[in-house]
């Protein structure tokens, strides 16, 4: 019996940095965080998927989000938060700007 598929790296772009912000292009696979971590960062991000779908978790709500194509979300520093899924079946790609 094969082991399922792990999905390849996570591909990190850093499109720009300057003092106090940084412009990153995230492209998914398949990918999700790992099983019992949240992200706590501290600097504040925001999100936007320029294409494919995700689930994005934030520790204090009820249910994942689900974000598509133009879907975006503000993640302030500290907010406990997670990814559930990402499109198996094609790229999700994210910009992200974090800010401090």
């Amino acid at each position: 019996m094969s082991q399922p598929r792990q999905p390849s790296p996570e591909k990190i772009e850093t499109l720009l940095r300057r003092p106090g912000v940084r412009v990153e292009r995230i492209t998914s696979h398949g990918h999700r965080t790992k099983e019992g971590f949240w992200y706590d960062q501290n600097e504040d991000e925001w999100v936007m998927v320029l294409a494919g779908a995700a689930l994005l978790r934030f520790a204090n709500e009820a249910e994942a989000r689900r974000l598509g194509p133009g879907d975006h979300a503000d993640i302030p520093a500290h907010a406990r938060h997670r990814v559930e899924w990402t499109d198996p079946d094609s790229d999700t790609v994210w910009i992200a700007v974090f800010s401090s």
